[in-house]
């Protein structure tokens, strides 16, 4: 399997990604993998898988697509969008934009895949209270 490929098989895994799929994780990742966003970092593709599941019992209808991938051969760089009800924060479904940083095992699976999104703006200014915070504080520092 090349490189590209195997790239071209994780987004495809992502794009496809459900309830029904979380258990095909292990085609594509390593069992040393490491998974990182704004909220978890994990190690292992048992707390992957489990990190998984727990984002679709919080948000059961999320989606993700892939808008562009480059791939240098050593790294695989994602540009995304998710898009899903988190059932803890109201009916309103939540857009959120963000790059993710993926690395390959000598095998092929992913290794580390590390997400980078603006959780102040596109999560915690959404939370009443927090939000106003938050967008009061974002508005003194950019007044200085």
């Amino acid at each position: 399997m090349s490189d590209t490929h195997t790239a071209a098989a994780y987004v495809r895994f992502y794009e496809a990604l459900s309830p029904d799929t979380v258990s095909d994780l292990k085609s594509v990742a390593h069992e040393d993998v490491r998974f990182k966003d704004p909220f978890k970092d994990v190690v292992g593709l048992d707390a992957y898988t489990a990190l998984l599941e727990a984002m679709f019992r919080a948000a059961p209808d999320i989606k993700f697509e892939v808008l562009h991938c480059a791939y240098d051969g050593e790294a695989c760089f994602l540009r995304w969008n998710s898009r899903g009800t988190v059932k803890a924060l109201g009916k309103d479904a939540w857009t959120v934009e963000g790059m993710s940083e993926i690395r390959f095992a000598p095998d092929g699976r992913v290794l580390s895949h590390i997400d980078f999104w603006d959780a102040s703006a596109q999560f915690y200014e959404r939370i009443p209270v927090m939000g106003s915070i938050i967008r009061f504080i974002r508005r003194r520092v950019a007044a200085h």
